[in-house]
């Protein structure tokens, strides 16, 4: 169940996770992608523990506006969860059952780390019971002639179907439950896919008769969910991870949430604030941030319900006919590479950096 870093391994990998509280955000998401450990461990001068640093801190802290220069010391969490060395493996169970973590640090009398506890092994692979339900039902319009005779999932990316990169992806995560759902040439992808048993997953499918909008064909599935789902595009590439993104959203307890990428646009011009015939100022080529719908999601069984059967229905209804109901609608802010595959000269970048 844990792994104890002990003082002979060299180096030990808690060890790379410990961070000077004065570096950027963006030197903390590097070495949360490295070390695979989800978690920074922000110390002084002295090597005593000041902070901790997690993926849902520095997603919180993009969304307060910071950018990825800011200090770690402005998103850390300052009052870790902490244990001294002594501590029976029982107790430490209890405490993280209790307080819903993965990672304890292990601290001396003079609070420097010595250690860390893990909830799972490194590299082991928790089997996730939740579904990913694939939208890949779109004709591919502005991809056109390309998509004519292929659907738009199955466009190639260094070499291999867009869909099976998102499927291998999820799978290397412990899923092993698909839904796709089909439309345009559907057939094609049911040829290839099956029913998942090659890609070691287990695949069915629903049918849309006609276009029922980005979210209308949940509801032709007709048995009931037990667990929050995933719906993804199967369009869209990304590092994102799943499990991560349903451990989020399972955190704050949400019903929806939505993932979001930030969209940076810098104005060519100096602009001219005015009131009125008044000039009031100038703002010299003026950034504007704004978060865009990345086309991934998490819904809660109670939104899937809400669905009905040959509904059309998009996506951001769903989102605020459950606001609209009382119900939790959240983002979850991804920094992690996406590439939403829309058109040719997307089709090429994306190869080009997958190749």
């Amino acid at each position: 169940m844990f792994r104890f870093m002990k003082k002979n391994e060299s180096p030990p990998l808690w060890a790379t996770t410990l961070l000077s509280s004065a570096v950027a955000i963006r030197d903390a998401i590097k070495n949360l992608d490295e070390s695979g450990l989800k978690l920074v461990l922000a110390v002084d001068e002295y090597g005593r523990l000041v902070g901790t640093v997690s993926d849902g801190d520095v997603r919180r802290g993009l969304l307060r506006g910071l950018n990825l220069d800011n200090p770690i010391s402005e998103i850390m969490y300052k009052t870790p969860l902490v244990v001294p060395q002594n501590i029976g493996v029982d107790i430490v169970t209890q405490l993280m059952s209790a307080n819903r973590v993965h990672q304890i640090p292990i601290v001396d009398s003079n609070l420097k780390v010595v250690g860390l506890h893990l909830w799972d092994d490194v590299g082991y692979t928790k089997k996730r019971p939740n579904t990913i339900f694939i939208m890949a039902g779109g004709r591919g319009q502005r991809l056109m002639p390309l998509t004519t005779d292929v659907p738009k999932p199955m466009m190639l990316v260094g070499g291999k179907p867009m869909m099976q990169i998102l499927i291998e992806r999820a799978s290397s995560e412990g899923f092993r439950r698909f839904i796709i759902s089909l439309h345009y040439l559907g057939n094609i992808i049911e040829q290839y896919f099956g029913n998942g048993e090659k890609f070691g997953v287990e695949i069915n499918y629903v049918r849309e008769d006609a276009p029922l909008g980005t979210a209308g064909s949940i509801g032709l599935w007709k048995h009931k969910f037990e667990e929050p789902i995933i719906v993804t595009n199967g369009d869209v590439l990304s590092d994102i991870k799943y499990s991560d993104l349903l451990d989020f959203h399972n955190y704050q307890n949400a019903d929806a949430t939505m993932a979001v990428h930030p969209h940076i646009w810098q104005n060519p011009f100096g602009v001219v604030e005015v009131e009125g015939y008044n000039l009031v100022g100038f703002s010299e080529k003026p950034v504007v941030k704004n978060y865009v719908n990345a086309g991934i999601y998490v819904l809660s069984p109670k939104i899937v319900e809400s669905i009905k059967i040959n509904q059309h229905v998009n996506m951001p209804d769903i989102f605020m006919q459950g606001k609209e109901a009382g119900l939790t609608s959240i983002v979850y802010p991804i920094h992690e590479k996406w590439m939403d595959v829309g058109n040719p000269e997307d089709l090429l970048l994306a190869n080009h950096l997958n190749s």
